[in-house]
């Protein structure tokens, strides 16, 4: 019975989340046409709106732990499901995310990505999608704000393990930036595929940031030990939640 309620909240949270995204989204293209800015602010309302519908319809808690940045910075997070990115763009001043390329076709929320300076990549080039992609980040160096990159690449789900990509080390090594490690454990209560939401506490957590200059060899091998195991701790948290 509680499994079956459970299923009904998150079908209905799911509605109210998309609806919602449609509806803020419409609302903001006018403004939006007229100055892109207030991109980046439709974002921050249909995220915090998220966390305020997720907690109060599917019963899960959200909780973002750590320093968050709030000037020029690199981010690098674990991507488990929809839920990080919200979590980030809930809470970060400035945020652009490198999205991949297919993300942009999506109908009016591509456009809007775009608008609020986000950076599609083609992950089947490789080389060619880096080369780009580098090009795109230093067209918009003179806009200040929080780059975020998904250092793996795409959804993974917890436990599981993809390599970390050389991309992340690249963009650190051209900026000359602060890189804030992300970890997360929303994976466990919000899958990378399929609508239920398991109750509990999410958490995305900022951890303390690596500093310009090192190597891209010693850099991708902190990265890689800090998110993974801040990641690990937090899974476990979640499963003896």
């Amino acid at each position: 019975m509680r499994t079956a309620l459970q299923w009904i909240r998150s079908i209905l949270f799911n509605i109210v989340m998309y609806v919602s995204m449609i509806a803020i989204a419409l609302a903001f293209t006018p403004l939006v046409l007229v100055d892109r800015k207030w991109a980046p602010v439709w974002m921050r309302i249909f995220a915090r709106w998220t966390r305020f519908t997720l907690r109060w319809i599917a019963g899960l808690r959200t909780e973002v732990r750590g320093e968050i940045p709030t000037t020029g910075a690199l981010i690098a997070s674990k991507h488990q499901s929809f839920l990080d990115s919200i979590l980030l763009f809930s809470v970060l001043p400035a945020p652009r995310f490198i999205m991949k390329k297919q993300l942009a076709w999506i109908p009016l929320m591509g456009w809007m990505a775009l608008q609020a300076g986000f950076i599609p990549v083609d992950r089947g080039k490789r080389g060619a999608a880096i080369k780009k992609m580098m090009a795109d980040v230093e067209k918009g160096r003179a806009t200040p704000g929080q780059l975020i990159i998904y250092p793996q690449g795409t959804r993974v789900a917890p436990g599981a393990h993809l390599p970390y990509k050389m991309g992340t080390a690249a963009l650190y090594g051209q900026l000359d930036q602060p890189c804030y490690p992300v970890a997360a454990n929303v994976g466990v209560f919000w899958p990378r595929h399929g609508i239920y939401r398991r109750p509990g506490t999410a958490v995305v957590e900022f951890l303390p940031p690596i500093q310009p200059g090192q190597t891209a060899a010693a850099f991708m091998v902190e990265l890689e030990t800090a998110i993974e195991d801040a990641s690990n701790r937090l899974i476990a948290e979640a499963r003896q939640g």
